[in-house]
């Protein structure tokens, strides 16, 4: 079912909408789901008119009863990014569009996988309680040092391709995000740089001992991430994931992992990286993931490829 046969409840209020886009979206309506595309993939589709103002957009959304919002990846990160908003302030989960995986772990070893997301949540749990007199610490040093906010949240890309914010300590200057593309323009592979002249001293410190990832323990306990699985992808990054490995994007992602332990920041090619986390999950066991777990902690203590 197209959105054309909602037109007297969603069309309406969004053909209202002024300049913001110089495309302009198209919508699908699929059983109780909005599906978005950058330009229309078929002749049946909704046009959404170029937008400038945005509060009728995700007021209409929030009334509307689409139960969830699906982009599609031929839009870039900063569309990508301006729906993500746009269904966070409506309260609308929203998801990328991908293909299925079909050897995800908690298909081929269900029991396996139960075990490890109930020792994720305890020991997520744990290891707040035990590291929260440091991350006081941490907290402090980051307010003091720079001016900003303590936390930083960027959205990442979880479980069967849902956005959801990644929550660090701030280790860059306030207006680190808006000088992304400008630092980073030349970058072909994963989007990091070793002298990043965003980042403040004291979030030099904190990268080079992974401080800065304490808070996305509070993402395990939410269900967001494990403490084990896949790097999770930045949306400027997934942008740029060939079609053959979108699949991968459907993993469960972790704070430590086989790039995390094997290449992290030695290894920043897209495709080698993302060869890496989909043998993790044709390989996936439990004892691959305690493993990954043990081999993270000297890695931590050295400093092996952060910054």
């Amino acid at each position: 079912m197209t959105l054309s046969m909602h037109s007297q409840t969603l069309p309406q209020t969004l053909t209202e909408q002024p300049r913001l886009s110089p495309q302009g979206y198209a919508l699908i309506w699929r059983q109780r789901k909005l599906v978005v595309w950058l330009t229309p993939p078929r002749p049946d589709c909704i046009l959404l008119p170029p937008l400038q103002h945005t509060d009728r957009l995700m007021a209409c959304l929030a009334k509307s009863p689409v139960d969830r919002v699906k982009l599609s990846l031929s839009m870039d990160a900063a569309h990508l990014t301006f729906w993500a908003n746009i269904c966070e302030q409506a309260k609308k989960p929203v998801y990328l569009r991908l293909p299925s995986t079909p050897n995800l772990p908690q298909k081929f070893c269900p029991q396996g996988w139960w075990l490890k997301r109930s020792f994720d949540w305890w020991m997520a749990a744990a290891l707040l309680v035990l590291f929260s007199p440091l991350m006081a610490i941490i907290a402090l040093l980051v307010k003091i040092s720079s001016p900003g906010p303590i936390f930083f949240s960027q959205w990442r890309v979880g479980e069967r391709g849902k956005l959801f914010r990644i929550i660090k300590f701030r280790t860059m200057v306030v207006d680190a995000e808006q000088l992304h593309h400008q630092v980073m323009g030349r970058q072909t592979g994963l989007h990091k740089l070793k002298n990043d002249p965003r980042v403040t001293p004291v979030g030099r410190w904190l990268r080079k001992l992974s401080l800065d990832e304490l808070p996305q323990l509070w993402n395990v306990l939410r269900g967001e991430m494990s403490l084990v699985g896949p790097r999770p992808w930045a949306l400027y990054d997934a942008v740029r994931i060939g079609t053959a490995q979108r699949q991968r994007l459907n993993a469960l992602p972790g704070i430590t992992g086989a790039w995390q332990v094997n290449g992290r920041s030695h290894l920043l090619d897209l495709n080698l990286v993302n060869s890496c986390d989909l043998n993790y999950l044709r390989t996936w066991s439990l004892w691959q993931d305690l493993k990954f777990l043990v081999l993270t902690i000297p890695k931590v203590l050295t400093g092996f490829g952060a910054y």
